[in-house]
């Protein structure tokens, strides 16, 4: 039977400010990209997300990023290799904190925004989150994107480099991601999402924003949680890929 994981961006809030319906979410995915403070989260909530997401069996993964709260992990930024690498395993490790107070531990990385689409191609860049990670914890996967300067340099080191899709998301012929500044960077029908879904579990296959058709073999599906609806988004792509005869379950 094919299988697929369910992750979403879960604790992108910051003090009394909530972006993502957490609770909610971990009843769905299987597993959970939490914030680490640099982009979104702060101790308590990244506690919090934690604590839910091992109750319900949720994998936890560090959901690294540049220090860019003010403009949520998404502006440009050119770091140096070594401060990044610190940075990205300072990161890591605070989530662990909470992880294991949970009973559980982190389970795998994935950079977010701004990092995300940088490591596709640049290899210092890349380079410098592999290092992070290596300094944190040598045998922690690394999510990312097919094809990526970062999955390619994960391999080489050792760490198990795990495909990611977005079923939310407009892609390239080139199988990236259109830059969210583009018009239609983000698919806003519901149900487009739902069937884009059940095609990228099943075949590998998606549409790109020229109308081409791009292969995407991926071992896990991404789904914002900061989009509207989010929740029950969720719930209607997990009951469609259910109905489809995929089996949901973590990629760990």
């Amino acid at each position: 039977m094919t299988s697929i994981d369910l992750n979403a961006d879960l604790g992108e809030g910051f003090g009394r400010w909530q972006l993502t319906d957490d609770e909610r979410l971990l009843s769905v995915v299987t597993s959970a990209n939490v914030a680490c403070g640099f982009h979104a989260g702060d101790a308590a909530t990244m506690r919090r997300v934690c604590e839910q997401a091992a109750e319900r069996g949720v994998r936890i993964g560090a959901q690294v990023s540049y220090r860019d709260l003010a403009g949520f992990g998404r502006r440009a930024m050119d770091v140096p290799p070594t401060e990044l690498a610190a940075e990205v395993a300072y990161q890591i490790g605070a989530l662990e904190v909470f992880a294991r107070a949970a009973g559980t531990r982190v389970s795998y990385v994935k950079p977010h925004g701004a990092l995300y689409n940088r490591v596709v191609h640049d290899e210092e860049q890349a380079g410098a989150v592999v290092d992070g990670v290596l300094l944190a914890d040598a045998s922690l996967p690394v999510l990312g994107l097919p094809g990526s300067r970062l999955l390619e340099l994960a391999a080489k080191a050792g760490l198990p480099a795990v495909t990611e899709a977005f079923a939310d998301r407009a892609y390239t012929e080139q199988g990236t991601l259109v830059p969210r500044g583009h018009d239609g960077a983000v698919v806003a029908d519901p149900e487009a999402v739902v069937e884009r879904s059940v095609g990228l579990a099943r075949s590998g296959v998606v549409t790109s924003h020229s109308g081409s058709r791009v292969e995407v073999r991926a071992r896990s599906l991404c789904l914002h949680g900061d989009t509207p609806g989010a929740v029950e988004l969720a719930r209607r792509v997990r009951a469609r890929l259910e109905e489809s005869g995929v089996r949901v379950e973590a990629f760990v």
